[in-house]
């Protein structure tokens, strides 16, 4: 016997769509990049490389968000959103990280 769903209507998978798409773009961008942690630990000698990798990766990220947007016009606001709230976050974690590990005196943890 189906069931009816209880409440929500058209936007009751808006919010599933959003956090798979945020999940997406954390997923790929972790995939291409070491953490925010390394990139402050090591700003001196990697920051540049790691920034690049998020670049790359927020690229990948997009691409993927897009298409998932264009698939599933219904739920197209909510992937964007959710795809660029992640991306947003994590370039913010990496810049900060990169910026606060070049202004640090702690010493790397590579040499």
């Amino acid at each position: 016997m189906p069931v009816a769903p209880i409440s929500g209507g058209a936007a009751s998978g808006n919010g599933i769509a959003l956090l798979v798409s945020a999940g997406i773009v954390f997923e790929i961008i972790a995939a291409a990049c070491s953490s925010p942690q390394t990139t402050e630990i090591n700003a001196e000698s990697r920051a540049d490389t790691l920034m690049k990798w998020v670049y790359v990766g927020i690229g990948m990220s997009a691409v993927f968000v897009t298409i998932a947007a264009v698939i599933d016009r219904p739920h197209a606001a909510p992937i964007l959103a959710g795809g660029g709230l992640a991306a947003g976050s994590m370039y913010v974690a990496y810049k900060h990280a990169k910026e606060a590990g070049l202004a640090s005196c702690e010493p790397p943890t590579e040499s």
